[in-house]
């Protein structure tokens, strides 16, 4: 179900955020927060794989990467840039005094691509049905892995394991930006009333992560 290039993608992605979460709280529990952020992530991609395979699609999850940085159409860099790796990093390091007590950094680190399966399409809906992914379905899809990490959230804090709660609720905070390719994105342009939706649940879950927990 997972291509070798998404298991790398998802371990890099893991060891990024486990590190710096870990510089903000304790490094002797890098290997506790890496299990729980690779919970988290897995948790956001198997629902996304799961939304897509009931709209005949496929995902397949990579860094996140900045490409183009103009309007125009040959305003592209060389190589894409992996800033995905980069800004848990760097906001870690600039804010490492101020939000050592939060135990917060930059999680959107993944993003995925889409496509049809026009076989399955063909063989359900006829040869002419869905044999592309609208900007809703699309969205739906992102939608399916920032719901799924709110309702992980919520199980987590009533089983007792707050800071499970908190990383799911960050990393769908982060992710629900509708900057570049990242979900918040996808969900945003393809239906706006459902990114509100989300978006007020998630400043929810982070206005009680940080203030009342």
């Amino acid at each position: 179900m997972l291509r070798k290039k998404e298991i790398i993608s998802i371990l890099i992605a893991t060891l990024v955020l486990a590190f710096t979460i870990s510089l903000l709280k304790s490094m002797s529990l890098f290997g506790f927060i890496f299990l729980m952020v690779l919970i988290v992530i897995l948790i956001n991609l198997f629902a996304k794989k799961i939304a897509s395979f009931y709209l005949d699609s496929e995902i397949e999850t990579k860094l996140w990467d900045f490409e183009r940085y103009g309007y125009r159409a040959h305003w592209y860099l060389k190589k894409p840039f992996p800033i995905g790796v980069f800004l848990p990093i760097v906001v870690t390091a600039i804010t490492l005094g101020a939000l050592s007590k939060i135990v917060l950094t930059w999680m959107a680190t993944l993003t995925f691509e889409i496509k049809p399966k026009t076989y399955r399409a063909a063989k359900r809906h006829g040869i002419y049905s869905f044999t592309e992914m609208t900007e809703l379905h699309i969205g739906f899809v992102a939608a399916a892995g920032i719901f799924a990490n709110l309702v992980f959230s919520v199980i987590g804090y009533l089983l007792g394991f707050p800071d499970f709660a908190r990383l799911n609720i960050y990393y769908a905070f982060f992710n629900m930006i509708p900057i570049s390719d990242l979900d918040g994105s996808k969900i945003f342009f393809g239906n706006f009333v459902m990114w509100c939706f989300l978006a007020a649940l998630t400043l929810i879950g982070m206005a009680y992560a940080l203030l009342l927990v």
